[in-house]
């Protein structure tokens, strides 16, 4: 982060000029320190939804959305998600560098180590009806984590701080198919330390005792990719919540309680099950016309789920990749001419020919195959932001550790723009 000139703010009516200074970060666009604006000028600065606000600074995650970049840590997520597994991009997340052999080794001992729950913990999930939402027990799960693990909770300590992400990082499947099981009022399957994170998670879904469940090795690649894809994403609105939460001197389990209850939103982790119902909704070809017109009439109140991006205005690189896996997991599992697959092709392809999308560059994002993806390797739709949820942990967890260990960083305070009634008096003798 380096100082590269000054921005000139005239506010007029006679007032002087104020002189803010211009950062520039590794990669991206210049930013306006406006920390010290207030201060000189007595204005703030209004920006709803943050669309041209840096919060903070990190080191983590870049996009360029209108090249359709996403990095982690520098590396390009198609190069990640070709040649990498989960584990190894929660440790460069992490600690910033891709495991070397012995590194990934221990790291894969450290978080196996961790997949267990405090038996106590276990029983709290009879404490939801059984038709509890997944993201509904996990909030509540995951929030009370800090209630078992206290032992490791002092967020100026580096190695606590660590503990504890590995915790989160370790025991988010286990949590996260327990709540499935629950859910279909099937036993709870134990973690096995001779499996893989995406093969543990597909054993505790899918495996019953009185039979044992063998994943493909090409749908455990897949769930691995999706993990991948899905592992962090910037300063996005849970991301934020996680950030902001944390920046009070909240432990991390409750932070990270915080960011699974703001990506349950049908606008963020919602997304992949919102084009799955819209999909069904479509449910023919033959009417595909009828809902794009229906999207581009200014008077319906309608769009199509899963085009266009609040940051990407170009391709999402995710979606190739995830377009790529949907076909590999369909042709493994026999299900090329699945309907709905079929379906969302076709939708691609109209849509991506129309001058309406081409001019808007609503192109299709990760969320427009994510959910046919899971659909087909037999996950409910409800468990689909679970997932997510399970994914995006490591960003949290790394966005979270990099906030605390920033001298920089404050409690989040925004302003705001007040346009309520002016000071009044109450009337006299008012309730007297």
């Amino acid at each position: 982060m380096t100082q590269n000139g000054i921005a000139t703010l005239n506010l007029g009516d006679g007032k002087e000029a104020i002189e803010l200074p211009v950062i520039s970060g590794s990669m991206g666009p210049d930013v306006v320190d406006i920390r010290k604006l207030h201060a000189k000028s007595g204005v703030f600065t209004y920006d709803p939804g943050f669309l041209s606000t840096a919060s903070n600074k990190s080191s983590i995650t870049f996009i360029d959305g209108d090249k359709g970049i996403l990095l982690y840590r520098g590396y390009p997520i198609e190069q990640l998600a070709r040649q990498c597994n989960f584990t190894d991009v929660c440790y460069l997340l992490m600690y910033g560098e891709l495991p070397n052999e012995s590194e990934k080794n221990d790291f894969n001992k450290l978080v196996t180590s961790h997949t267990m729950l405090h038996e106590q913990l276990v029983k709290f999930f009879s404490g939801f009806r059984r038709d509890a939402h997944p993201m509904a027990v996990m909030v509540g799960v995951v929030g009370a984590l800090s209630a078992f693990y206290h032992d490791a909770l002092d967020i100026s300590d580096v190695t606590h701080r660590e503990l504890s992400a590995v915790r989160l990082i370790a025991k988010m499947p286990t949590i996260a198919a327990m709540a499935y099981k629950y859910n279909i009022g099937q036993p709870f399957i134990y973690p096995r330390a001779n499996l893989s994170y995406a093969e543990n998670f597909l054993h505790m879904m899918f495996s019953l005792p009185t039979e044992d469940y063998k994943a493909d090795p090409r749908i455990v690649r897949a769930l691995d990719r999706i993990l991948i894809l899905h592992a962090d994403h910037e300063q996005n609105a849970s991301t934020s919540t996680v950030r902001l939460a944390g920046s009070s001197g909240a432990n991390p389990f409750a932070c990270i309680a915080a960011g699974i209850a703001c990506l349950w939103g049908p606008a963020h982790g919602g997304a992949n099950e919102a084009c799955l119902h819209m999909l069904e909704e479509i449910g023919d070809v033959s009417r595909i016309n009828e809902y794009i017109k229906r999207a581009k009439d200014p008077d319906e109140n309608y769009r199509l789920m899963g085009f266009g991006h609040r940051v990407y205005k170009n391709l999402d690189p995710r979606s190739t990749l995830m377009r790529e896996t949907c076909h590999e997991v369909l042709n493994v599992l026999g299900l090329e001419n699945d309907r709905l697959f079929k379906l969302a092709l076709e939708l691609e392809r109209i849509a991506l020919e129309d001058d309406y999308f081409i001019s808007k560059k609503l192109y299709p994002n990760v969320d427009f195959y994510s959910g046919i993806v899971q659909r087909a390797l037999g996950i409910p739709t409800s468990m689909f932001t679970a997932i997510f949820a399970m994914a995006r942990t490591i960003g949290w967890v790394a966005q979270w550790n990099e906030m605390i260990s920033d001298p920089e960083h404050k409690i989040g305070r925004p302003r705001q723009l007040y346009t309520g009634t002016v000071q009044r008096d109450v009337p006299a003798g008012y309730h007297q």
